[in-house]
């Protein structure tokens, strides 16, 4: 079964797609972008599984969905340390 705040999570997340697909040349100026959007898209696909799960293939799209939370996490956490260790070094 769907839970209405699954379905409200996903459309939000397909409008900051949408919107991230708009303002792409401007988003892709910040550091590592391209990381950064990688770990929204996986994101992402994690409210998808979250959602396909309650129709079939329960165990191995949880699974999917859980997976992608956890490689999100880790390729944001990649982004802020290049981020973050980039700042550090142009410091005087």
């Amino acid at each position: 079964m769907i839970d209405h705040s699954e379905v409200i999570t996903f459309l939000i997340g397909i409008g900051v797609l949408i919107f991230i697909l708009v303002n792409y040349s401007q988003l892709i100026r910040l550091p590592s972008a391209k990381i950064l959007i990688a770990s929204f898209c996986v994101l992402l696909a994690g409210w998808i599984f979250t959602i396909l799960e309650g129709f079939f293939w329960k165990n191995i799209l949880n699974l999917a969905e859980h997976l992608s939370y956890a490689i999100s996490s880790v390729l944001l956490a990649v982004w802020c340390r290049m981020v973050f260790r980039k700042s550090k070094d142009a410091q005087p």
